[in-house]
């Protein structure tokens, strides 16, 4: 129940107090569980698109909406992960400098771009399946977002210098548990599209880049840290959902 409350609290919004201390056992061990989180925000995002739906709204805004709704119960770190992580990779400075860019709490012209790219293909594929009525298309690729951070935490990826959550989190991740979540993902996929393996090859495609992401951040930054686990979920999310609007 520690690992429970301690996620939720790390990934969402809702007042739920974690642990008082928490060591890197307790911290991989709430990282495991970031998928179910997902599916409950995924659950969230899915209602909110249909109830927009059944009151006749257009399904592009619903979107939108359900975008920003993520946003708010996400306290928007993913997306600030993203604009940093994006800005960092394009300072084209030594690993401390990115490093630094990153902290900086500015959003730079890459970070924005980013954030602009990411957020509007996200709508546009959460209108476009809800308005084809794939409510279990949409709670996947939100859940897929948080199965890219437990497969970014796989042991063996060290954390950037002076990381503070990605020092709890880098490398606690077991071959079971991440591997055991994207299989879980790939299985889901084949039911929330039309063709079958339309959905597995999506999450199998949103997992593979946010792995490439990932390698390249740890490369380029001396190590994982917060930022680089909310860009690989955007990522994630965004390449799953418009995978499933295909078919």
């Amino acid at each position: 129940m520690n690992a429970v409350r301690l996620v939720v609290s790390w990934l969402t919004v809702v007042p739920v107090r974690g642990p008082e201390t928490v060591d890197r056992v307790g911290a991989g061990r709430a990282i495991g569980l970031a998928p179910v989180v997902g599916v409950l925000l995924g659950l969230g995002a899915a209602g909110l698109l249909w109830g927009f739906d059944v009151v006749g709204g257009v399904a592009l805004l619903g979107g939108f909406l359900a975008v920003a709704g993520l946003g708010l119960i996400t306290r928007g770190m993913h997306l600030d992960g993203l604009a940093d992580t994006m800005d960092g990779l394009g300072s084209y400075g030594s690993p401390e400098r990115a490093r630094e860019i990153m902290k900086s709490g500015g959003a730079g012209p890459f970070g924005v771009a980013a954030l602009v790219f990411v957020v509007a293909v996200q709508a546009v594929s959460f209108g476009a399946l809800a308005d084809a009525g794939r409510w279990a298309a949409v709670v996947l690729a939100v859940a897929v977002g948080r199965v890219a951070v437990v497969v970014a935490c796989r042991r063996g990826v060290e954390a950037a210098p002076g990381a503070g959550f990605g020092a709890l989190v880098a490398g606690t991740q077991g071959p079971v548990i991440a591997l055991g979540w994207a299989g879980i993902a790939l299985v889901a996929g084949a039911f929330v599209t039309d063709r079958w393996w339309v959905g597995p090859t999506g999450v199998a495609l949103a997992l593979g880049l946010t792995w490439v992401l990932v390698r390249h951040c740890v490369r380029r930054f001396g190590g994982l840290n917060g930022d680089v686990l909310g860009a690989a979920l955007e990522l994630a999310v965004t390449v799953s959902a418009v995978a499933f609007t295909l078919g």
